[in-house]
């Protein structure tokens, strides 16, 4: 999910700044927090939201849990997977499929 590249690039970008002592995992899910609120944002008024700003706030949002997962030694792909897998039993194809309704409701 996350290339060893971006990994790398994050690291030396928190490790220069000597950031990483402020990265607890509660500051590092408070700040997914923000910034997915700073994306819903861009949306606030309209569906037509300005592209490069919804660029630019999804990298935060990405970076913060990247940064949140490395420092609690998870694999983004593995919990990302267990999770899809745990999803798709709560809702089945044949009951799911095209609408929106939660899984206790279908």
């Amino acid at each position: 999910m996350t290339s060893e590249q971006v990994k790398r690039a994050l690291h030396e970008f928190v490790e220069e700044r000597d950031w990483a002592q402020f990265h607890s995992p509660a500051n590092l899910a408070k700040s997914v927090s923000i910034e997915a609120a700073e994306l819903l944002e861009c949306f606030q008024w309209s569906d037509d939201a300005d592209a490069d700003r919804v660029r630019e706030e999804l990298a935060d949002v990405v970076t913060y849990c990247i940064l949140l997962a490395d420092k609690l030694g998870l694999d983004l792909d593995e919990i990302v997977l267990e999770k899809l897998r745990a999803t798709a039993l709560k809702y089945p194809v044949d009951r799911a499929k095209g609408t929106s309704a939660k899984y206790d409701a279908l």
